[in-house]
Parts: structure tokens; sequence; C-alpha cells
């Protein structure tokens, strides 16, 4: 298979695993729409869809609060106008919290719910009105949906719910040839990891996967890669990819 000439729009496309998959799934030939929250992150989008036009594709970036159905209907709608429809979707989007329940405001349960669950869940949505049959849908979780510990039930809560609808979704979308799956990293070297744990706490992470190392994010593009290429025949599954961090 190939996706030269597949049209992909990537939630949180701009940065980090986002801006990896944008640039990776270019040089194969796909066109890209990639999705930024803010405009603190629209200079990176716009490096981004620099590099992936130099791959002789076409891409433009689109921004939206994925919190909001009716924008997330608005991105879909812009991707698929701008490119000529939409084969593939993913979501790399997502907020993390380690905070103690008994410590955790309503505020913050709501905005970690509403981007971690609500916005997925409409994501998978637009992606199931907008996609072409033989479509792919691939939501990034986490591998704390297989771990048993402290400080991230908004975080952990929130993605474990992307498992259910992706599950429903799989189910619902067979008859059309499209697959729907989940990836659940480890935790992940980049800027959203570090700022909620402490030297000691990142130092004990590391040293429960392969390599005393965390998660990165050029282990997890070739995961999504595969999904939405060769891989279609996997779907309505979580696949955890966290160098032996966790395991149900």
């Amino acid at each position: 298979m190939s996706l030269q000439g597949k049209n992909v729009i990537i939630a949180g496309g701009a940065k980090n695993l986002g801006g990896l998959l944008s640039r990776t799934l270019a040089e194969q030939g796909a066109n890209i729409a990639v999705h930024y929250n803010s405009a603190a992150t629209a200079e990176a989008a716009a490096e981004t869809v620099d590099s992936v036009t130099a791959n002789g594709v076409r891409a433009l970036s689109i921004q939206g609060d994925l919190t909001r159905p009716d924008v997330v209907t608005e991105v879909f709608d812009t991707a698929a106008r701008e490119l000529g429809g939409l084969d593939i979707a993913i979501n790399t989007a997502g907020k993390v919290l380690r905070k103690p329940i008994v410590e955790t405001t309503e505020a913050e349960y709501d905005s970690m719910l509403d981007i971690n669950a609500k916005a997925a869940y409409f994501f998978i949505k637009e992606a199931a009105l907008h996609l072409e049959d033989n479509g792919k849908i691939v939501t990034i979780v986490t591998a704390l949906l297989a771990a048993f510990t402290d400080g991230y039930s908004t975080y952990a809560g929130g993605k474990a719910t992307v498992e259910h609808f992706t599950r429903a979704a799989a189910k619902e979308l067979a008859d059309r040839g499209i697959s729907v799956n989940a990836v659940a990293p480890g935790p992940m070297d980049t800027p959203f990891f570090y700022g909620q744990e402490t030297d000691e706490r990142v130092q004990f992470h590391k040293s429960q996967a392969m390599g005393n190392q965390l998660t990165k994010i050029e282990n997890i593009a070739p995961i999504v890669e595969f999904l939405v290429d060769q891989g279609w025949w996997i779907t309505g599954q979580t696949i955890f990819a966290n160098g032996g961090y966790t395991t149900r």
C-alpha cells in the first residue's frame, strides 16, 4: 500500500509527535492539513507546512479549539475542501495534569476532560462523517491506561474514554472499511511531560523501560504510519508502545 496522494488531517500537527507525523507522512506522498490550537503555535504550524510542501505535496494549517464541536466541524470542513477530501485522521492533541484528586478543581477537571475526552469524541465523529471509505482514524492516548498510579486521575481518566470511543467507532465504521485505533505511548520525552514531574520521578519513569529512557516521538511515529497504511486490518485496538514500561 502507499500514502501517495492520500489526504491527512492531524490534530496537534504542528510540533512534537504531531509535527513529526506531518513531515513523515508527507515524505510518503500524503497531503497534510496541520491543525493547531492557539496563536502561540502558529509559527510552528507555518514551519511544519513549509517542511511538508518541500516534499512536493499540498499542505495547509488550520487553527481551532477542538473542545468546541462546531469548531471541530469547521476544521474538518476546511481540510476536506482545501485538500479535496480526507482519507486519514490522526489526533495527537492532549493535555497533561499531575495533581491529587483532593486538590483538583472543577475548572481543572472540566478542562482536562474537554481536551482529552470531549475533543477526541467529536474528532472521531467528524472523521467518520468526512473520511472516504477505507479511511483510517488514530488517536494518541497514554500507557497510563495500564498503570496503577497516583496523580493522573483526570489525564488517564480522560484518555481512558477514548478506548471506548475507538471500539464503538470501529464497529460502526467497519462496513465502510474504516479502521479506528488508539496508540498508547509511555511517558514521552516532550515538554508536556517534564512540567509535571520531579527529577527523581523522571529517573524512575526512565528506569521502567528498555534502555533506561523515556518514549521518544520517533518510537511512535512509525507505529501510526503502519496503522494508516499496511496495518489497516488492525481496528478497534489500543496499542501499547512504551518499551516495556507497563502492560495489561
